[in-house]
């Protein structure tokens, strides 16, 4: 059975048992731990959703819009991503779990959607805390995507799905090596993946909070089976 590293988050619910309804086994993780000690054992990585990454983590400044993260989360969680890949983990990221991903990779990120790109959609739909599934917009998926296939059977020969959306930043630059696998109506980048590695994807959008419908649990079951091949 496959252990999944989770970074620790306000909401982690929904991310452990979107994990455990697919047979994987659950460790948090959290900026206390050494790297080594937090991927000790451990056969996949999740990256969770929270503030926003640091623009000097990508040689900006700071828009006036920035919420960072709680101290020490994103030295924590890039050195993740970093060791996770020398390993060859498999690796799922969720909001911004993505925007970690691709600035650990060399990425950069649009800081506000609302005031840095024109003609943009709500991102960050303000839902009741017990309707974390609401839809706000659709994505548009590229077809030729680790994404693509494994949402195959929901898509029915379409190319778009709703999805929901609390995010106010998004993927600007796109880490070297990675493909973009899914966009908003607006251009906003959804998606990316490495389509070199075994199993690394990141969705802008919250497919946990749909674990008790399972309208996103193909990504969960990938996850943990590629993990569970590592194990």
């Amino acid at each position: 059975m496959a252990l999944i590293g989770i970074t620790v988050c306000r909401k982690l619910e929904d991310y452990k048992q979107a994990i455990l309804h697919v047979g994987g086994e659950v460790r948090i993780v959290d900026p206390s731990m050494s790297v080594e000690d937090a991927l000790k054992g451990v056969d996949g990585l999740m990256l969770t959703g929270g503030d926003d990454v640091a623009p000097s983590r990508y040689g900006e400044p700071a828009h006036e819009t920035v919420v960072e993260a709680e101290p020490g989360r994103d030295e924590f969680e890039i050195a993740l991503v970093n060791a996770a890949r020398a390993r060859a983990l498999p690796l799922f990221a969720i909001c911004r779990g993505v925007q970690v991903l691709n600035v650990a990779c060399g990425g950069t990120l649009v800081q506000d959607i609302p005031s840095q790109v024109r003609g943009a959609l709500p991102h960050s739909l303000k839902v009741p805390p017990n309707e974390p599934y609401s839809l706000a917009h659709e994505v548009w998926l590229d077809k030729d995507t680790l994404l693509s296939q494994l949402m195959c059977e929901r898509l029915s020969d379409a190319d778009a799905c709703e999805v929901n959306s609390r995010h106010h930043q998004a993927v600007k630059d796109v880490a070297h090596g990675f493909k973009v696998s899914a966009t908003a109506p607006d251009g906003v980048i959804e998606a990316i993946e490495d389509p070199t590695a075994r199993f690394c994807l990141g969705v802008q959008w919250h497919p946990e909070n749909f674990w008790r419908t399972g309208e996103f649990r193909p990504l969960f079951e990938a996850f943990v089976e590629a993990s569970s091949r590592q194990a």
